[in-house]
């Protein structure tokens, strides 16, 4: 049969591509060009006859080729749609017929008619597309002259100080475009022949001597500027953390000579390095001084220093080698603070101990940000260190709202509040207490109820430090890490949401942070009670397993083995909540039926295919709708090496391992517990999950240039039950599918395997995500990515059967679901609005021979809304 498309989707088309190809014809790249002038097309830097796509050496040319979306200069042809001069045009317009500024006065006033020549569309358009477009970049060989000199400067802060230069323009190829090569010969480096050292202070001597073995100034090295900025850098760091406060990096300097004792070829070079002594700007003269290891003398700390500090009485306290003043308006226990400031009375000086006293202190998040004070005794070999600490309220009271609408729900409001109390027991201990909650409209084509409603609330204690009993962890895990012990315990409940779930939770959690690049995480308990209030809607909510189980009870309707109490009046088999009173849902005794042999395989039309598809539903239903007892314990470790916000060279790694129910099964030796027909262990009459868990995730950024990034991500996760579980929790499992993984899909709606959505909400315990991600520019705030996710999730080591969806060796991996598409982000600063169109480009769901491209098209794209990145 001949498929025939839809009128609108094809006018919808046409429409789209008449307008892509009117921008395109009536955007001239040349418009704003005179015909003496040259658009500059691209520029090549030819270094020894080699093409150098070095992104720091391209940045160095003043002037680049307007920049181009996919090979057309999108930006450039919106400048170019703009009006020079937008006001003279317009009074050209009013003017051009004698009676046309009058008119237009009577209808609209001359106040308007003004108005009207500043209006957006006349004026502000033209200045929008200026704003968002790009200036043409038109050829001035007295800005590539002056390029050169600066390939030519760079060339000599690498040692090649014989560099020439010299550049050539081809006009030949295009229509007013110029092709520009910038030609460097190199010549022979300048190598480091010796270093020498002239030092002043003693101290500054010996302490250099410890270290000078990894100095980045060698003999034999290339000579390279850039070796010099970072030896600065290193010994200034090394002489502050070793007793020189004040040293200033100014103080070192090197002479450079090239020796000229040996041969003119022989292009070696000597270098001394200089330190000099301690300058000391007064008011008309600069005196000098001798640098000096410099010990912590006093420390004291100004707990409650504000504005009123001179006028609200003050108390002192000494602890240990610290003097504490407070008020009566701010008191927190002495060993708190003792243990978050680093310094100690008598060591000397090191820059790393006030930077990580100052972390600390801000970690407590009881005090504005700390201000710590230096000052020298007359000796010039002690500092007295004072630290102003100003307290932060004790009370923040925050709030959140949303609106949200999804397939799912038709409209949905939510909001929240918290309040955080500092500093509750004198011990920088923060108690937050949360609640939140959400009412909204369902959709009327999928559920029967008309609204639903969560409502949830949480309280978590926070302080600094690891709290273990009778374990004393300082040693292991040293204040500078910024240690935390986290007590939380949370609830919610919801209504017309799945099966109406109530889950209590409660966590004893600790976490450290060594450095600015890892993070430890150990949640010693985290324990999680799940009940489904109302788990006799589980048909009325999962509507693709009652239709599977609904299509095989049709067909057994005429059996006489088979109750026809079980079905309603328009013949499909009822549910808990359509039974009548006193009656057996059909869905229940059909199951019960079917499992026990009253209707057996040998009746009529019923197969051994529709038995194993009964008895996996009614596991699913039960494993759905049973209440969880989640009894684990985790470790999270994260790294990375970014170095802020502007680094796109960068990895991420997190690693996690957990285990569920091994305290409990290890209890079952010394407590009777009670035991299910299944034979599983109860505790408050709930079955205990027993499994262990671990995920990798690395995530690679590549910055190709200074605005384009290549993002990759690896995602292996997998969960196995034993002991008393048979399977993983429905809130452990994995899901594929969604914004932030194949976007190809919507969530739950990819595999198991090569199954084809079987489910309502599809999850395994075995996942494999992989995401290859390309970010550039397109105009102002406006980014695009093209992008390709695959993955897929998979059944391993329990009770599912289906062969489709189990996981059995490398010839599963077969099934790796493919998404590539497009992406927009619009970057508010403070975050990033995601829209992601996502094609599936292989589906494994499909018959092999049209698994490639089956459903590659608009019609079968799934539009992704996120925010910020997925990875």
């Amino acid at each position: 049969m001949r498929r025939f498309s839809n009128p609108k989707n094809s006018i919808a088309k046409i429409s789209l591509f008449l307008l892509l190809t009117i921008v395109t014809l009536s955007c001239n790249s040349l418009k704003k060009i005179e015909n003496d002038e040259y658009l500059v097309a691209r520029n090549t830097i030819l270094v020894d006859s080699l093409k150098i796509n070095d992104e720091d050496v391209a940045s160095l040319i003043y002037q680049k080729p307007n920049t181009a979306l996919l090979g057309y200069p999108l930006r450039l042809n919106l400048y170019n749609l703009a009006k020079e001069n937008p006001d003279s045009l317009f009074q050209d317009w009013l003017n051009r017929k004698p009676r046309r500024k009058e008119r237009l006065t009577k209808f609209l006033s001359e106040k308007q008619v003004n108005r009207l020549g500043e209006s957006f569309l006349v004026k502000g358009l033209s200045e929008w597309l200026k704003e968002i477009g790009e200036v043409p970049t038109v050829l001035d060989t007295s800005r590539t002259r002056r390029s050169l000199e600066r390939l030519s400067a760079y060339y000599d802060s690498k040692g090649y100080f014989l560099n020439t230069t010299t550049y050539k323009v081809d006009t030949t190829k295009r229509k007013q475009r110029a092709y520009i090569d910038y030609k460097i010969n190199l010549g022979k480096p300048f190598m480091v022949d010796s270093v020498a050292n002239e030092i002043s202070s003693k101290a500054i001597d010996s302490i250099y001597f410890l270290h000078m073995d990894r100095s980045l100034v060698k003999q034999g090295k290339q000579f390279n500027l850039a070796d010099f900025n970072n030896e600065r850098e290193r010994l200034t760091e090394i002489f502050r953390n070793n007793g020189i406060r004040n040293f200033q990096g100014s103080s070192i300097t090197f002479d450079i000579v090239r020796d000229t004792v040996r041969s003119e070829d022989d292009q070696k070079m000597n270098i001394t390095l200089n330190i000099g002594d301690l300058k000391k700007r007064g008011e008309n003269v600069v005196t000098t001084s001798e640098y000096k290891v410099e010990k912590i003398n006093t420390i004291d700390v100004y707990t409650d220093y504000l504005s009123s500090y001179k006028t609200t009485p003050q108390r002192s306290i000494t602890y240990g080698d610290f003097t504490f003043h407070y008020s009566d308006n701010f008191q927190i226990k002495p060993k708190t603070l003792a243990d978050a400031i680093l310094f100690e009375k008598g060591a000397i000086y090191r820059d790393i101990d006030k930077i990580r006293t100052s972390r600390q202190l801000n970690n407590l998040n009881i005090f504005k940000y700390p201000n710590v004070i230096f000052k020298e005794d007359s000796t010039g070999t002690k500092v007295n260190t004072s630290i102003y600490l100003a307290p932060k309220p004790k009370y923040s009271l925050g709030t959140n709202f949303e609106i949200s609408r999804s397939n799912l729900r038709r409209l949905g409001i939510g909001a929240g509040a918290s309040l955080l109390i500092r500093n509750i027991f004198k011990g920088a201990e923060n108690l937050s207490l949360s609640v939140d909650g959400a009412f909204g409209l369902l959709s009327r084509e999928i559920f029967q109820e008309d609204y639903f409603s969560e409502i949830g609330g949480e309280i978590t204690l926070d302080f600094p430090r690891i709290w273990f009993p009778f374990l004393n962890t300082s040693k292991l895990i040293p204040n500078y890490t910024l240690p935390k012990t986290r007590i939380a315990l949370g609830t919610s409940f919801q209504k017309n949401i799945g099966l109406d779930k109530q889950t209590f939770n409660t966590t004893l959690g600790y976490n450290w942070t060594p450095n600015e690049f890892k993070k430890n995480s150990i949640e010693l308990l985290n324990v999680q009670y799940v009940r489904n209030v109302n788990s006799n809607r589980f048909f009325d909510v999962y509507r693709t397993t009652y239709n599977q189980l609904n299509d095989i009870a049709s067909d057994q309707a005429v059996s006489p083995l088979v109750d026809p109490t079980y079905f309603n009046e328009d013949g499909n088999i009822t549910t808990p909540s359509e039974a009548q009173t006193g009656t057996i849902p059909g869905t229940t005794g059909f199951i019960s039926d079917v499992r026990s042999g009253v209707i057996p395989t040998s009746n009529s039309g019923f197969t051994q295919e529709d038995f194993n598809n009964v008895n996996s539903i009614a596991e699913r239903e039960e494993r759905l709708t049973e209440n969880n007892l989640i009894f684990a314990t985790n470790y999270t470790f994260n790294k990375n090496n970014r170095n802020g916000i502007t680094d796109n060279n960068f990895y991420q790694f997190r690693f996690k391992l957990e285990s569920a129910g091994n305290l409990l099964s290890g209890l079952s030796n010394l407590i009777a517990f009670n035991e299910n027909d299944r034979d599983q262990l109860l505790v408050f009459g709930v079955p205990f999950s027993q499994y262990v868990k671990t995920e990798f995730d690395v995530v690679k950024y590549w910055a190709l240039s200074r605005s384009n990034v290549l993002a990759a991500r690896t995602f292996i996760g997998i969960a196995i039950p034993y002991g008393n579980s048979e399977n993983i929790p429905f809130v452990r499992s994995y899901f594929a599918g969604g914004s932030n993984d194949n976007r190809a899909w919507f969530p739950y709606s990819l595999g198991p395997g090569s199954t084809s959505a079987i489910n309502d909400f599809n999850e395994a315990n075995l996942k494999i995500a992989l995401n290859l991600e390309y970010r550039f520019p397109i105009v102002g705030d406006i980014n695009g990515a093209l992008f390709a996710d695959a993955g897929n999730i998979w059944n391993v080591f329990d009770d599912v059967e289906n062969p489709d969806a189990i996981f059995t060796g490398f010839d599963s991996l077969r099934d790796i679901a493919l998404g590539t598409g497009f992406g927009l982000r619009y970057d508010f600063t403070y975050f990033l609005f995601r829209l992601d169109l996502g094609f599936k480009t292989y589906n494994p769901a499909e018959i092999p021979s049209k698994r490639w491209f089956r459903d590659y098209n608009f019609a079968n794209s799934v539009l992704q809304i996120g925010i910020n990145y997925p990875f």
